[in-house]
């Protein structure tokens, strides 16, 4: 790793990015896990007393505003040069998590659904924004050959705190844990919005260094926006990011499976399920390291394979006994890995020029749209009575149509390459 000849050097300068990038990524990603995604469910369903599948309607909203308006900021930011200016992303993260922590203390208190839709209205703006200033961070601070491990640093830390605390999944509890940790963000930020450092300037410049600026996939022909080689990886990580949130949502609406692993009430469980996130990260990060990105694309979609198979078994032929740690085990896996490479990947798929667009497209497409669809979908799925099994069916054949459409989409880049070598010839 890049940082260990940064500590043997002692350059406490680059040293410092890496703090920042993993602090300000695993407090965002913790956020949107638990907060966002958790919180704003159990707002409207448990709170406001919506159905769930108009609870689905307004997350469909949600992610598809998300969308719009991280792609809207990824492309100013790219024209205007703002992606590589850190001073700028520092003012616009700063009124970010302003804005996210009024909206974190007053969401306990909402009790319309008119007052809903409007709080998620403008938290989408926020989310949108933060898509690209925050994931362009990998730009700046980290050297590409250190993305793989500190993406899964990042995805190991999130995943840790997530399992321990809360246990109760309510918004009561996420906004108080939240706006404890927002406080200490909005006073730093605002300092570094209005005065310059002579460390931050040295950081703000590390993006025209050939080990920072171009991505590991850029090298040595940058991949374009309008190519296979971008909207593959886009599609599969949609894939991902759908499968994961159509089966857990339903699988923790289940007593006998989220009591008995992620909110059990033995600490030791849950300490096993946050152990085994960092170590699934940590395993994704070498993965991605040292061997091409479809290598960590197959094992996440055959292990959420094997897990929905697992819970569908266990459905089946083992109600009335508490279920065995070797599901939740698989899914925890499965979740660090994708989760690992969804931070890697999109900044190494992107130049100085390309980082905006790439990350808000990347990350608005296969994470925020396809979370929050698929969080729509599953809600409609329990509103409408379809058994947890049959709809874990269905999950279960996604995930091998992604393990079979894989190939297929290599197949086609290779074709596209081939194509393209005979034209120039």
């Amino acid at each position: 790793m890049k940082l260990f000849d940064f500590v043997r050097e002692r350059q406490w300068i680059p040293i410092t990015g890496y703090l920042i990038y993993v602090s300000a990524l695993t407090a965002g990603y913790y956020y949107n896990l638990t907060f966002v995604q958790l919180g704003l469910t159990d707002l409207g369903t448990r709170e406001i007393g919506m159905a769930p599948e108009d609870v689905s309607i307004v997350m469909a909203v949600l992610a598809l505003l998300t969308l719009v308006a991280a792609v809207g900021s990824g492309l100013v930011m790219d024209r205007r040069g703002w992606s590589t200016d850190l001073y700028v992303k520092f003012r616009l993260l700063f009124l970010i998590i302003l804005v996210q922590l009024l909206l974190t203390i007053v969401a306990p208190f909402i009790s319309t659904v008119e007052q809903f839709v409007l709080w998620v209205v403008v938290c989408s703006a926020t989310l949108g924004l933060g898509i690209p200033v925050t994931f362009s961070f990998m730009l700046d601070f980290i050297p590409v050959r250190d993305r793989g491990y500190v993406a899964a640093v990042v995805a190991g830390l999130s995943f840790f705190v997530a399992a321990l605390y809360p246990v109760e999944w309510r918004i009561d509890e996420f906004s108080l844990v939240m706006s404890a940790m927002m406080v200490p963000a909005v006073l730093i930020l605002a300092v570094l919005s209005v005065k310059r450092f002579a460390f931050i300037d040295v950081l703000a410049g590390q993006h025209e260094r050939s080990t920072f600026g171009v991505g590991r996939f850029c090298r040595p022909t940058s991949v374009r926006t309008l190519s296979v080689a971008f909207w593959g990886p886009v599609l599969l990580m949609f894939g991902v990011f759908f499968i994961d949130s159509l089966g857990f949502l339903r699988i923790i609406e289940e007593p006998l499976y989220i009591y008995t692993s992620w909110q059990s009430p033995d600490l030791s469980v849950r300490v096993f399920i946050a152990v085994l996130h960092v170590v699934g990260a940590l395993a994704a990060g070498v993965l991605y390291t040292y061997f091409d990105r479809n290598w960590v694309f197959f094992w996440v979609f055959g292990l959420f394979a094997f897990t929905h198979l697992l819970y569908v078994f266990d459905i089946r032929f083992g109600i009335g006994e508490t279920p065995a740690l070797i599901l939740p085990m698989f899914y925890v896996l499965a979740v660090s890995f994708y989760t690992t490479l969804n931070f890697a990947l999109w900044p190494d798929l992107s130049t100085t020029e390309t980082i905006g667009t790439h990350t808000a497209l990347g990350v608005g497409i296969a994470g925020w749209l396809a979370t929050f669809m698929s969080t729509a979908l599953a809600l409609y799925s329990e509103g409408i009575g379809l058994p947890l099994g049959g709809h874990l069916a269905y999950v279960n054949a996604l995930s091998l149509l992604f393990i079979v459409a894989l190939p297929v989409l290599l197949y086609v880049h290779r074709i596209f390459e081939l194509a393209r070598g005979e034209v120039s010839s």
